[in-house]
This record gives C-alpha cells, structure tokens and sequence, in this order.
C-alpha cells in the first residue's frame, strides 16, 4: 500500500513536496518523485512485495510513468502471460501494471484482480483508475494544473480558499459518507468505485469500466451448485491474499466472516495472529470472550487490546483529521486505536471481513426490507398514503411504510441516517422530500436498465457502491493507512461479488436467515457457536463518552456560529440520543461539528 500524487500544469515545487510529505504516513518506506516543467509524478512506498529498491515508484518504462497504489493478486499469472513481450526487472506487481498496458491499453485494467488506485502517465494522456469495488481512494482538483492525490490532505493546500460542498453535506447526513464525486471541499472531487478517469489536452473525461450489473443474472438456480461455486471462489480469494513478503495479522471478532478467514487461512498453513477490541467498564459492547473462543476453536494467538473513554477522547483530534471530512462512523475511533497496537506489534497486512454482510445479506434489515416492499401490491392503500402523509413520526419504520405508500424508492442504503423530512425538521434551509434520491439516481437508473429485477440485488448494489466503498473502506483505508498497516478484505473479491450476482437471489433470502449460504457453507467447518451467534457488528460506547465528557456541547457551539440547525429540534437529538435513541444521527452532528469548526470557522 502507498500513496499516489502528481501535477501535471504548472506548480511550485516546495508547496507540491509539502503536499506530498503530507501523504508519508501511507508509504513510510520511501518516497519516489520524478518532476520537470509542468510535471511533479510522485509516490509514496509501503513495501510489501519484493522490498527491493528495484521495486521504488514511481516506475518508468520508456514514455510511460506509473504511481500504483494497492495489490495485483493475480501478478504472478499475469506475468507469465506477458512475459514474452516485456522485459521485467523486479518481483513486484507495479511492473505488470505497464506491461499489461503496452499489451491491452486501458482495457488492462479488466485483467488486473486485486485492490488499487493507479496513475498512469503515456506521454501526455493522464490515466487515474479507482479498483472496482472502491477499496483505495483516488482524489483530484481540475483547476488551472490538474492534481490528484490519494487522500485529500493532499490537495487541500492547493486550494485558494475552503468552501463547503453542498452536495456533500446533504448526502453525509443522509448516508454517513459524502456520495461521488462531492467531497466536503468544493474544487476537489473523488472517483467512484469502477470509474477511471482520462487527462488529455486540459480535458477530463470520466468513464466506467466496470459494473457489478453487468454480470448475467440467474445462472445458478440450484443452491447446492451456489454453495459449491461460491465456496471456491471464496477460498482461492483468500489465498490469493495470503501472499505477502511482510507479517500479517488479521482482526476477529466472535462472529461468521472473520473466523471464516481465519479459518481458510489456516487451512492454508497460514496461523495469522489475531487481535480483537474490548472496552473498559462497557462489557455489554464488548466481544473479547467471544473472540476467545473462536481463537481458541481455530487455534489461534489472540490479543486483546482494551481502550477507555480517556482513550476515545484523546484520539477522536487524530483520528478525524486522518479522515480529512466527516465521516459519520464512530467506530473509526477505536479502530485507529486498534491498528495502532497492531503496527507496534510489528505487522505490516492484516485480513478484514468487509464486505460479506452486503454479499451474502447479513443485516436483518434487508428481510425486514423485502417484507416491506409487498405493501406495494395492496390494491385499496390510498387512504394509508393520506394517514402517512398527515401523521409525521421519527421512527424510520414510519418513513419506510410512507415511502411505498408514496410509490416512491424504499431501500437507501443501509447506511440511510437521517430522512430527508427529518434533515427538514432539523435544518433551517429547506429541504425537499426525497430530494436524496439524486445522489442515489445513477445506481437506481443502472438497475433499472439491467438485467437484474430483484430487489434484494438493488440492497446488495447500492450498499457496495456507498454503504461499503464510501463509508467501511474509507474508514479502513484511513485508520490502517495511519499507521502505515495494508488492509485486505477478502469478500470484496470481484470474482466473489459477480459469482453472488450470478445467482437466482432468492436462494439468499428464501430461508429467512442471515447469510443462510455463508453459513452452509461453513457448517462443518466452524463451531455451532460462532454460526448461530447474533450479529454484533463493531459496536462501541462512543454516546457515553461523548456525553460524559461534555464534548458533546461542541455541537451546540459551533451551531450558534453557522445557524444550520434549529436550536430546539437539534436539542431534541441530543435529548433523545443521551437516552439511546438515535445515537449515530447525533455522532454525525459531533463530527461534523468538529469539521466545520476547524475549516469553516
């Protein structure tokens, strides 16, 4: 893993290596830089494979300069192809990237399977691509000289002065993370997950390259033949991220996916140590035992590393400013707390289970969601429309019962916060029902358009492309990153994503269980414990410590100075959440408290 950054335009070369140590912490092992006039190509090197200095970025071949961040899985196989044509000189996988180039043009990107964000230079066309399903972040500015970088500390010192981006703030608070292309800095834009971009005589033009969509539907109908298919594909995913030249480590709770990859792994003759997360005084969040006895049922090291609300407080500066914007998730906190022992310890990878709730229907609201949606065939609903529209509640269940009474869009990620009749309420400028489904409106008209019809495939898509892409792995990107650790999720494999689309979808929910084809598949494999446990997710006393430290009266400070909220409804929120209700609507406002604060004020 590393960070990728350039200019090409003009540019002043103390502010462009000031951007670029800004970006250290992602590649702590060196720093590459290849600049001439209206040219600053950049890289900062986490080593992972082939440590030799041969492997430095960036790589030229001839015309061709290339600033690559992530893995290729498949280099090996991928070299063997192409090695009739290219002359490689290292062991790494940055090289197959040009040779696969030089043979395919951009269609190499098809080929390539793995995790990345890449920066190819052919002379004077620019080529960025973002991996397909989101896993490394891609940024840039389009202004008089075009920059990119992969995190947006890198870039904000180009910016002549800090705006905030409508667009993001409306899709944050209704879906944790701003949507593509909006970042919480207006003039500086992201890629999508699948997109790529190309740079050409000042012009810039965004295409996909890849769609989860695309993949045939239906192929499979027998579910023993799913099971079988899916099991392989899983199992030759985690193979392939085993391979690594460094120490690796992996995170486990006491659930299914991680003790899933643990599991393969060991099969593997991998024994990756483990750690887990626990909470001093707040047993009732705390997963440590559990995690004790699948470590102790696979037969693995595991450490456990406690945190205090001291702890959570101290960090929360750190850990947002790694996160560059606001990102409505509290667990990043912790998790930064995590990665930090784990990079004391001395690893370098670690193994994460991002990814199978989305696959393999792993929140219970997606059952609850499927039910829902047959309210829609009732023949005689006017009069619940009429009830719906004149009886507001905060409750989402009301929001949702409305929704298909109104014949308009249900499932909005799972990652859906706040409504947009509650942004209303809350916000002093008006906002519209479902003036949200336009961050949403690109997805919907591809599914639309596609072969697939289900329902439960929109949850899975929608929940890839933002849910997971621009919410967990921006979390895990950032946090890992920070310590300079490689994350690797083994579900996010696209093999593994397109092989779950290409089968009859009912055979993931018709049971009415919870990853009912995970769980198949790992029935004689793993303890009867760990399949039927319930589901805990990465949960974490954040409200009781933002209440008991009182930092929860930032809130209401810097909203006396932006006006953006209405004191009683905000007042409201903080009310009901110190009581448990809608805790993360509340972190969401803190955070972005602390952002506004910090750049706006």
């Amino acid at each position: 893993m590393c960070a990728v950054f350039g200019i090409i335009g003009e540019y002043d070369e103390e502010k462009a290596k000031h951007a670029l140590s800004l970006l250290a912490h992602r590649g702590p092992d060196y720093c590459g830089i290849i600049q001439k006039q209206n040219l600053f190509f950049a890289h900062q090197r986490l080593s992972i494979l082939d440590m030799n200095e041969r492997s430095h970025q960036p790589i030229r071949d001839e015309k061709i300069l290339l600033s690559f961040n992530g893995e290729i899985y498949n280099f090996k196989e991928l070299k063997e192809e192409l090695a009739c044509g290219f002359a490689f000189k290292t062991q790494s996988d940055s090289e197959v990237i040009i040779a696969a180039y030089l043979k395919w043009g951009v269609d190499f990107v098809s080929h390539l399977r793995g995790m990345f964000a890449i920066a190819l230079l052919d002379d004077q066309t620019l080529y960025l691509f973002r991996d397909r399903l989101g896993k490394k972040p891609l940024f840039y500015i389009d202004g008089k000289s075009f920059i990119f970088s992969s995190e947006i500390k890198g870039l904000t010192p180009f910016l002549n002065k800090h705006e905030l981006n409508n667009d993001a703030l409306m899709s944050y608070l209704s879906f944790l993370a701003p949507t593509p292309p909006h970042t919480f800095f207006k003039g500086i834009h992201k890629l999508a997950c699948g997109e790529y971009l190309t740079l050409k005589n000042s012009h810039v033009e965004i295409k996909k390259y890849f769609d989860l969509l695309d993949t045939k539907p239906n192929i499979i109908t027998d579910k023993n033949e799913a099971i079988h298919m899916l099991e392989n594909l899983l199992q030759e995913s985690i193979n392939l991220r085993l391979d690594a030249d460094v120490p690796m480590a992996s995170l486990l709770s006491g659930g299914i996916d991680s003790a899933t990859l643990n599991y393969y792994a060991k099969k593997r003759g991998v024994h990756l140590h483990t750690y887990t997360l626990g909470y001093k005084e707040f047993a009732k969040y705390d997963e440590r035992k559990n995690a004790k006895e699948s470590a102790d049922f696979l037969g693995l090291n595991n450490t456990q590393v406690e945190i205090t609300q001291d702890d959570f407080i101290s960090a929360c500066g750190t850990v947002f400013d790694t996160l560059d914007e606001p990102l409505n998730d509290p667990a990043a906190i912790p998790l930064y707390l995590l990665f930090e022992r784990i990079q004391k310890d001395g690893y370098k990878v670690v193994m994460s289970g991002e990814g199978s709730d989305e696959l393999f229907l792993g929140y219970r609201q997606y059952f609850e969601y499927l039910d829902i949606e047959k309210a829609s065939t009732l023949a005689h609903k006017n009069w619940l429309k009429k009830y719906f529209r004149a009886n507001f509640s905060m409750n989402r269940e009301w929001e949702w019962y409305k929704r298909i009474f109104d014949d308009t869009l249900l499932f909005r990620t799972s990652g859906e916060k706040f409504t947009d009749l509650q942004k209303n309420k809350l916000m002093r400028a008006n906002v519209r029902g479902n003036e949200s489904l336009k961050y949403l409106q690109q997805y919907r008209d591809r599914f639309e358009a596609s072969a697939h019809s289900d329902e439960s495939i929109w949850y899975s898509y929608i929940d890839l492309n933002l849910f997971q892409a621009e919410h967990f792995l921006t979390k895990l990107d950032r946090v890992s990153m920070a310590h300079g650790v490689e994350s690797r999720t083994p579900f996010l494999d696209h093999k593994l994503a397109c092989g779950i689309f290409s089968i009859d979808p009912k055979l993931r929910y018709e049971e009415g269980v919870t990853k009912s084809l995970l769980k198949e598949i790992m029935k004689d494999k793993l303890d009867d414990k760990i399949l039927k446990r319930k589901k805990k997710g990465f949960a974490n006393p954040y409200m009781e410590y933002l209440i008991n430290s009182k930092q929860i009266e930032l809130i209401k400070e810097v909203n006396a100075q932006t006006g953006m909220f209405k004191p009683k409804e905000l007042d409201e929120y903080i009310a009901t959440a110190s009581k448990g209700s809608f805790k993360q609507h509340l972190w969401g406002l803190y955070v972005l408290s602390v952002w506004l604060k910090k750049w706006m004020l």
